[in-house]
């Protein structure tokens, strides 16, 4: 049995935890996997390059790999219905003429703008240093993991954002080329056998300044 979608976003935003411990009687379709990753895809990134790559780990043999390099998060790889592995793709740049040419193909902008843009953007990605490609990657890939989360939790799903695992060897040790695939965090996703903790949240005078 699925689980139910849901519509209200306060709900969504609100309810959701950091889940441990998932129902392994509870599988994510890899065309419904398909649907909440399109939808997640509609965040924002830097000159809408677009650099988030995922790697779903949805079998037996793949969480066999993930788990000595997810050790301290031995649970969420068990027993959830999938692991996403983010990362960010620092061959990125080589996207933006096939993402301006679809803008032109879709009618989002004319040809011309495209020229412009595909020089502009050019420039900018090309004084660029490794570093700061790579600043820029991440923060949009974090961004992307944070819709994903939500749009799971739409979805009826939850999740857990992890950051404890050996991201010197992810890449490597699922055939991937290290340096170009920056890992930047892995997402456990399935239906959750508890509520999950709730947590204290700062309030807000505390953490906004006024000017």
């Amino acid at each position: 049995m699925q689980p139910t979608k849901m519509n209200d976003f306060n709900e969504i935003m609100t309810g959701r935890r950091s889940i441990r411990t998932y129902d392994q009687n509870v599988t994510i379709t890899r065309d419904e996997m398909k649907e909440i990753l399109t939808k997640a895809a509609t965040a924002p990134s830097s000159v809408n390059l677009q650099p988030w790559r995922f790697l779903v780990v949805d079998t037996p043999e793949g969480k066999e790999t993930l788990l000595p390099l997810a050790k301290f998060n031995k649970t969420q790889v068990e027993t959830s219905s999938a692991v996403i592995a983010v990362f960010a793709d620092m061959q990125s740049p080589d996207y933006l003429e096939e993402i301006l040419t679809q803008a032109v193909d879709k009618g989002f902008m004319p040809a011309e703008v495209k020229e412009r843009q595909l020089q502009t953007v050019s420039g900018l990605l090309a004084g660029m240093d490794h570093e700061k490609l790579k600043e820029m990657n991440v923060i949009d890939a974090s961004l992307i993991s944070m819709q994903l989360m939500l749009v799971a939790r739409a979805y009826g799903y939850d999740t857990n954002p992890m950051g404890g695992y050996e991201k010197d060897q992810i890449a490597e040790a699922f055939g991937m080329d290290k340096e170009r695939y920056y890992p930047v965090m892995l997402l456990s996703i399935g239906k959750a056998v508890d509520e999950g903790y709730s947590s204290v949240r700062l309030d807000t005078d505390s953490i906004v300044e006024w000017r």
